[in-house]
């Protein structure tokens, strides 16, 4: 977390530096309240266009309008202030340590986890019936692009019509950017040192070239009557958490907080698969430090409002076109990550900093400026987007349309638990009030109560006070472990419940 008082957060506004953020502020802020109030005459007759913005590894609450007060996310602000924003929305688990492959194979097919798992192995029966998310809306009349990181077990130009600089899982991490930094004299690998590769390889950093590629495609769609479908997924802000100098500056390391939840050492990070072997949590030295962390996360947020200058760009270019009053825009995450919370550096636990995700809707129909908190999956985008283009839901598709939720605040959400698992390591149950987490190999069971404590610090398993909480949980997780196909065998663990 970032502590600023309001003289010094004016006084970095004054800077050359910043000047750039006010005018974005100023120019989505123009373009939120005037284009996205939309004349409904107008955008009826058409489908709607559909823009996806999808980034990597981004907590839930690093946008400065969902949670820390001072990270520098105007253009992500102005989404959440044009659109409805879903403050609980998760991914499900994963197989192994990428948990983006799974997050992302479900995103695309509607599969939950463990199905996806399956059909990863041979997708391209799903390909052959037309299964994966773009093919649905190609059949149904749209143009699909698609641009920046895949990371799905199947070929991406069989799925889109148009594909520009397809990237891998992330970007080539240097030697020099593990284990650090030592202390403060530890200098060697810089956010903004293009010497090591990473978002440099090319020569311009991968969010700016992702970016570019949008504003291209935007201004080719501008001529066409078509409507689009746009998948547009940033590697930011992974690691190698890098970006231009002026954007580190933003947050000078004197004034960043460590996390509530900061520990030195996670004492079951070996048993949950979090422990050295762990390509995630070798970033930082073991045990962690406060410097370190400090480091990490100054280093996200930085790479958080590279970011966010992108999707400005993008934006901007989007009402350029005239399209604007007529284009549904999502934006989530893959999940997102502990950089310091629990000890932990990357996103393979079922704390919420890594299994949960920010999710905003904007478009001609939806609210402005409310929040949902009902409990969803983040892949529930896919399910929406057929819902507002009148797709009926293929058989195989898992998750649910957001539209029900959208239109009513007050209506139940689809799942009664949200279920979370980490291959046969760690396994999550939730309910709005309740998380179970289980580590088969501690063997550990932890229980917190959400709302009182929000951080997931105070452990209430052992207090018989919470025994019929206990077997609750644990009768909702066997029930979710029979309805999504998981076998692992959590018997010997939750004998004690």
């Amino acid at each position: 977390m970032i502590r600023l008082n309001v003289r010094n957060y004016k006084n970095r506004f004054r800077s050359a530096k910043i000047q750039l953020w006010i005018g974005l502020i100023l120019g989505f802020a123009l373009l939120t309240s005037s284009q996205i109030s939309v004349d409904p005459k107008k955008a009826a007759p058409r489908k709607p266009n559909i823009l996806f913005i999808f980034t990597d590894d981004q907590r839930y609450n690093t946008i400065r309008a969902l949670g820390d007060p001072v990270v520098i996310t105007p253009t992500l602000d102005s989404l959440v202030r044009a659109g409805t924003t879903f403050t609980h929305a998760y991914n499900m688990g994963a197989w192994h340590g990428a948990v983006c492959v799974a997050s992302r194979a479900m995103l695309v097919t509607g599969l939950p986890v463990w199905k996806a798992q399956q059909a990863e192995k041979n997708f391209s029966a799903l390909v052959n019936a037309d299964g994966f998310w773009s093919q649905q809306l190609k059949k149904a009349g749209y143009e699909t692009y698609m641009t920046g990181k895949w990371h799905v077990n199947t070929d991406v130009k069989r799925l889109f019509d148009h594909v520009t600089h397809e990237r891998p899982g992330m970007p080539n991490q240097n030697p020099a950017g593990y284990n650090r930094p030592l202390s403060a004299q530890d200098t060697t690998w810089q956010p903004w040192d293009e010497e090591y590769g990473g978002f440099w390889k090319g020569g311009k950093h991968w969010s700016e070239v992702l970016a570019d590629d949008a504003v291209g495609y935007l201004k080719e769609a501008s001529q066409k009557d078509a409507p689009f479908f746009m998948y547009l997924a940033f590697n930011a802000p992974h690691d190698p958490r890098q970006s231009p100098r002026k954007y580190v500056d933003l947050y000078p390391l004197d004034q960043i907080r460590l996390p509530v939840s900061y520990q030195d050492e996670y004492p079951y990070k070996d048993a949950m698969g979090c422990g050295k072997d762990l390509r995630d949590e070798q970033l930082a030295p073991f045990p962690r430090t406060p410097y370190a962390v400090k480091k990490n996360i100054q280093e996200y947020y930085a790479s958080i409002s590279h970011l966010d200058a992108q999707i400005g760009k993008i934006l901007r270019a989007l009402a350029q076109t005239g399209k604007l009053d007529n284009t549904y825009i999502f934006f989530t995450a893959d999940h997102g990550l502990a950089v310091g919370h629990h000890g932990l550096l990357g996103k393979q636990s079922q704390f919420d900093h890594s299994v949960r995700a920010p999710l905003v809707v904007v478009g001609p129909t939806i609210p402005k400026g409310e929040k949902r908190e009902q409990q969803v999956y983040l892949q529930d985008i896919m399910a929406t987007t057929y819902d507002l283009v009148s797709i009926p839901k293929p058989a195989h598709v898992y998750f649910n349309s957001l539209l029900p939720l959208i239109k009513n605040k007050k209506a139940m959400g689809a799942y009664p638990e949200i279920y979370g698992s980490y291959m046969d390591r760690q396994r999550m149950v939730r309910t709005d009030r309740y998380k179970l987490i289980v580590y088969p190999k501690a063997p550990k069971i932890l229980l917190f109560d959400l709302r009182k404590d929000p951080n997931e610090m105070q452990d209430l398993a052992g207090q018989a006070a919470y025994k019929t909480v206990l077997q609750d949980l644990k009768n909702r997780l066997i029930r979710q472990q029979h309805q999504l196909g998981d076998t692992l065998n959590l018997a010997p663990v939750l004998k004690s419940i």
